[in-house]
Parts: C-alpha cells; structure tokens; sequence
C-alpha cells in the first residue's frame, strides 16, 4: 500500500519550501524504499529551490542521506530491509562503455527510481539528483543503497552521500594527490574544507585554503590547512606561489563554481599541474582563457563528478576511517534541525553561518 509521509518541496523557483505531505508507492522492480534517519543540508537543494539546476517544479528536496531500508522490489538482491545505507545519487549501470571498461565513476547510464512519488493530489514530484531525502521515507532505485556499518551516526554517514565525498574524492581520486604534494583549495565550504581533509589524508605536505571569509578560513585550518589565503585582501595566485618557492600548488581543487576562481585554479598551479574542478558551475557561466597558456602549462584540467567515487568502494572505507579516528567526519556537522526547518537552514547557509544543518528525523 502506498505509505503518507512528511516531506519538504520547493514549489516553484526562488518561492519559500514548505513541509507538505508525500505518497510513497510500494517499491517496484529495482527499487527501495528507505526510512531517512539524517539529512544534509547542501548547496545543490538550494539550486534546486533556484531553478538552476532545471524548472521541472514541483521539488522533493534533500539528497545527502542516511537511512534504513524498509522494503524492496522484485529482483533486488544487494540490499535488504533492515539495512543500514548510505543513499547515493549515482547508481551505476553495470553494463555501459565506462563501467565495461573499469572506470564506473564514469558511469553514463546511472539510474533512479522509475516510479514517482507525488503530492496528495497526484502532482508528480521530482527528486534531488533523483533521491528526494528531506523526507520521512523517500524511493530510489536499489542501486543507490549502500550498505555500510550501522553504528557510525546517521547524520555522520549520510554526508558522505554528496557534499564530503565529493571534496574528499576531488583530491583522493580525481586530483591523485600523493604523499609530500602541495594542495590548494580554492573555496572553503562544506565540499572545499573535505579536500583539505582528503589532501591531509593523501599525505599532503602543504594545503593551502583560499576563501574570501576568514570564518571559513578558520575552520578549513582547523580541518588540516597548513595555511590560509583571504583572497579579498591578498592575490590567490601570488600568495599560492610564494606559498610554494614560486612555482605553484602541484594540485589546485577548485569547490566554487565560477570562472573567476577557475582561472585563479588554472595560474596558482605549477606547471604540469592539476586543476580539479568540483564546484559546481550554472548553465549561463563562459570561462575564456588564452589557449596559448593551455598548452604552454601543461598538465592536467580535470572535472570531478560526485568525487569521482565508487560508493560500494569508498563510502564503508570512509566510514572505517571515521571509526577509526582517522578522520572526523562529525566536524562537518554545525547544526541538527527538523523538516520544519530548511528554509532557515538555507538562509544560515548563504550567509556563511554553517558547514553542514543536518535534517535528523
């Protein structure tokens, strides 16, 4: 029977979310449906709620997710009711080019849920990045359930589902940042201040965060900057270099979004450095740089998708890392909150008040 519970929409762009209630169908082939314990608060749903992502309104908000799975479809064999999952928003195919050819992060045939959750009156709802979580059950496809060790903290483990792993995977797996490099993070929000923490547990010698608030700043230091760059007062890319004998960071992880502090990445790199691009950009953005300086520098421009992870590989080995102490992942945590909550959280997030407001149901 289709199940009635609460969850949170953005109805139209730029207009106020508001809590409404949501129809949940039975799960059908493939599918899950999953009771979401914690939720992160993350720039994506705000660019939902903006309209820059697409206008395909009415939103089912919330994607950074932790839960348990309460029941699945026909045919699904790799979770189980009763599990405890990270839910993930890249559920890979299996069978197209770039997973036959090794490389799944690549995936381009990832997948969600086919049926619809929809509002009372049948208006069909579109989920964040196909997921949906700032709910009190949501329905995805099966493959974007990933099983990991049920005594980490929900509002802990669900921010691997988006935001951490992305910042972590743009240094891990995307930027190969090794042991004695030097990093620059340009950005230092939620998804900026886990490539610090991810250069940190590559073995990094030198991070360098840049941002332009030094509330940020100070909490990217805490999370394992060596040094810190206010590019309002002081040029990103001089201070990146004297930072580095004069030759620029091996890796520079870009978590903004914006052409500006792109090109900043692409000259505050050494030569036949990395430039990663993780944050995320809107559809109307043109970046313009002499193609001369392209080929004169060098290296490698690369784009990272979700961290260029594998969750079945990385979330319960961040996970472990976590319990192990190895790295805290609760430091990303600022805040818990309710549903009722959201718009506040938004509000707080533009701002620069928090890292992470984390809904817990």
């Amino acid at each position: 029977m289709p199940q009635h519970v609460q969850g949170v929409i953005a109805p139209g762009k730029n207009e106020p979310v508001r809590v409404e209630t949501i129809v949940i169908p039975d799960p059908g082939p493939g599918e899950a449906v999953v009771k979401v314990q914690a939720c992160g608060v993350c720039h994506t749903d705000l660019h939902y709620k903006q309209g820059a992502i697409n206008d395909d309104f009415p939103f089912l908000l919330g994607h950074e997710a932790a839960g348990i799975v309460e029941s699945v479809g026909e045919g699904v064999t790799d979770v189980a009711p009763g599990d405890f999952v990270i839910l993930n928003w890249r559920a890979v195919c299996g069978s197209c080019r770039a997973c036959t050819r090794g490389r799944p992060w690549y995936c381009f045939a990832t997948h969600n849920a086919q049926q619809k959750m929809t509002l009372l009156d049948g208006t069909e709802l579109s989920p964040a990045l196909g997921i949906g979580a700032f709910a009190e059950k949501t329905l995805v496809a099966a493959g974007q359930c990933t099983k990991v060790d049920p005594a980490v903290a929900p509002e802990v483990a669900g921010l691997l589902g988006c935001g951490v792993m992305a910042g972590i995977g743009a240094a891990l797996n995307t930027g190969n940042v090794g042991r004695g490099d030097t990093v620059a993070v340009i950005g230092c929000g939620g998804v900026g201040d886990a490539a610090v923490v991810g250069s940190r547990l590559a073995g990094a010698a030198k991070v360098i965060a840049v941002d332009i608030d030094d509330r940020k700043l100070e909490k990217a230091r805490e999370m394992g900057a060596t040094h810190t760059v206010n590019s309002r007062s002081h040029d990103p890319v001089e201070a990146v270099r004297e930072l580095t004998g004069g030759f620029g960071a091996d890796v520079v992880i870009e978590a903004v979004g914006l052409p500006e502090t792109y090109r900043q990445a692409f000259y505050a790199r050494d030569l036949a450095g990395t430039v990663v691009l993780v944050g995320v950009p809107s559809p109307d953005m043109k970046l313009e740089l002499p193609l001369l300086d392209v080929f004169g520098r060098g290296g490698s421009l690369k784009s990272s998708w979700y961290g260029d992870c594998l969750p079945s590989r990385d979330f319960p080995m961040l996970v472990d890392l976590h319990q192990q102490g190895r790295i805290d992942l609760g430091a990303f945590v600022t805040e818990t909150i309710g549903l009722g909550d959201v718009e506040k959280a938004f509000a707080r997030m533009h701002e620069g008040d928090v890292l992470r407001s984390v809904v817990v149901l």
